[in-house]
This record gives C-alpha cells, sequence and structure tokens, in this order.
C-alpha cells in the first residue's frame, strides 16, 4: 500500500467529500470555505467560488455530464458544469440541511434532509420533490443507487438502512446495534449494500431484503465515516478519529492502513480516474491510496 498526499487547500478549508466526475477529474468539496474543487492528478488543482458560508458537502455525478453537490448550512442542491458554470437551487423546505446525494435510475438526483427528516429528488431542471420519513429525528444521511432500482439511505440517529422507491415507498430496516449511528453507505458488486456505524466501530452489509449483518472493526473508537466499493467489489472507507483507510472483502476480512499524517481526519472517500482510491482530508489534501496489487 502507497499513500500520496495531494494539498488541494489550506487546513482551514476542509476537504470533505470527493468524486471522480465525466472529465476524468477528481471533483471536491471545500465545506469551510464554500468552495468546489477539480484536480487532474499530476495536476495543479482549481477551485469554483460559492457563498463562502453556504458548507457544500457531498458532490456526485449528475446523468447530465454536471456534477452536483449539497450545500448543507444554505439549504440548496447546486450543479457545476466541468467548464465551472455553477447553478443553485434551493430546497422548498427551510432549514432542511441537505446532505447526501446521488443519480437515481430515473435520470434525477435524490438526496436526504438531516433536519428535516425527508427524502429529496431533484430533476436536472430544479424541480424538487419531497417525502416525508415514516419516523422523527432520525436524521438521514448518506444515500446511494441500490442494484435493485431503489434509493438505499443511512439514518445517523435513528440506528436504521432505509430504501426509497422511485415511486415514493420508503422501507426501514433497524440495525441490530443501538447506537450506531450509521452515516456512509454504497452500493456492492453483488446486489448488497456497505454502510459504516460510525458510533459503533462497525461496518454493515444489507441485502435487498434487509438482511443485515455487522463486522466489528479493530479499533472500536476508529468512527468509520464514509464508505465506497471498489471493482474487486471490496469496500474501502474511512476511519476519521483513526486517521486511517481500511477495506473488507465481500466475505468480511478487514485491513487496515495508517495515513501518514498524524490527524488528517479523513473524510470522503472514491475511486478516482486512475483506478486507485481517493480520499478527503481535513488538512487541506486529497490522499491518494494504492494497493500494492495495483489499481482496484
Amino acid at each position: 500500500m502507497t499513500v500520496e498526499e495531494h494539498p488541494v487547500a489550506d487546513a482551514a478549508a476542509g476537504p470533505y467529500a470527493l468524486t471522480t466526475g465525466p472529465d476524468g477529474a477528481l471533483w471536491f468539496t471545500l465545506v469551510h470555505a464554500g468552495r468546489i474543487g477539480r484536480l487532474v492528478p499530476g495536476e495543479e488543482p482549481t477551485t469554483h467560488s460559492l457563498d463562502p458560508a453556504c458548507g457544500p458537502t457531498v458532490i456526485t455525478p449528475g446523468p447530465d455530464g454536471a456534477l452536483w453537490f449539497t450545500e448543507y448550512k444554505a439549504d440548496r442542491i447546486g450543479r457545476v458544469t466541468t467548464d465551472g458554470t455553477v447553478t443553485e437551487f434551493d430546497v422548498p423546505t427551510p432549514g432542511c440541511g441537505p446532505f447526501g446525494i446521488v443519480a437515481g435510475p430515473d435520470g434525477a438526483l435524490w438526496f436526504t434532509e438531516t433536519a428535516a427528516g425527508r427524502i429529496g429528488r431533484i430533476t436536472v431542471d430544479g424541480e424538487v420533490t419531497e417525502f416525508p420519513l415514516p419516523v422523527t429525528g432520525a436524521f438521514p444521511s448518506a444515500i446511494t443507487a441500490g442494484g435493485d432500482g431503489g434509493m438505499w439511505f443511512t439514518l445517523n440517529q435513528g440506528d436504521a438502512v432505509g430504501r426509497i422507491g422511485t415511486d415514493g415507498a420508503i422501507t426501514l430496516h433497524p440495525l441490530p446495534t443501538e447506537a450506531a449511528a450509521p452515516v456512509g453507505i454504497a452500493a456492492g458488486r453483488y446486489g448488497e449494500l456497505w454502510f459504516t456505524e460510525l458510533a459503533a466501530g462497525r461496518i454493515g452489509r444489507i441485502t435487498p431484503d434487509g438482511k443485515i449483518t455487522e463486522f466489528p472493526l479493530p479499533d472500536r473508537a476508529a468512527r468509520p465515516h464514509a464508505v465506497t466499493v471498489d471493482g474487486r467489489g471490496t469496500a474501502w472507507f474511512t476511519e476519521w478519529a483513526g486517521n486511517r483507510v481500511g477495506a473488507i472483502t465481500p466475505d468480511g476480512t478487514v485491513t487496515t492502513y495508517d495515513l501518514p499524517t498524524p490527524g488528517s481526519e479523513p473524510h470522503g472517500i472514491a475511486v478516482g480516474p486512475d483506478g486507485a482510491l481517493w480520499t478527503a482530508l481535513e488538512t487541506g489534501a486529497l490522499a491518494r491510496v494504492a494497493p500494492a496489487d495495483g489499481p482496484a
């Protein structure tokens, strides 16, 4: 395993989430600086300015060739084209705190409203629909598109994983562990979904029919945060408090790797355009994590 750090901002800017764009670049959010960044591995980063206080959080490729992101503090959904043109759309519910966002199978973007307890849907022309959850105070967080055609999300304060169909039908699956505080979620290669349990120090797996398996991490205080799945079906996750990235294979084998800079607080993680894993560090860098046996 090799780790290379690529500075993209000062430490106060707060790199948070990242994704690979349709242009073969890494796109990332600077949550504290109110900017969206772009990095082609081996080149200098560029950034695009937003309202400095808007809190851009999660970013994802859209079905229209642009990048879409949540503005947690401004209650907006943003869109940036690969040439840097930014458009922003208000979410109707004030104080909703949009967080996770991902493209769905219906040609729209789906997002979570943490403070409002809703799942939102936005079309590429900015039309928003909101779906209330059947529970209150559950704090829906990350969201991903499942292989079954549904949108799957974590309930950070509800200790559950949820599914919403494109028709708006919602199903909730309570976790076996109380006070687990799930955050990240990603679709696996074999129909399953992987998620992190931040407070319980575990990685979870759920099948489309709701069967949940939990895998304890070696360090229960690691605070696993974000998760992504590589081309081999291995789920990679960040340990926010442990200063590590980890990997869990489809059979449940866990391996963790220390990051070289102490206190780097890794948050988002994604497979980069070069096949390596990339993670956003609170210290102002993106780290490239390359397995010894080559790209994922």
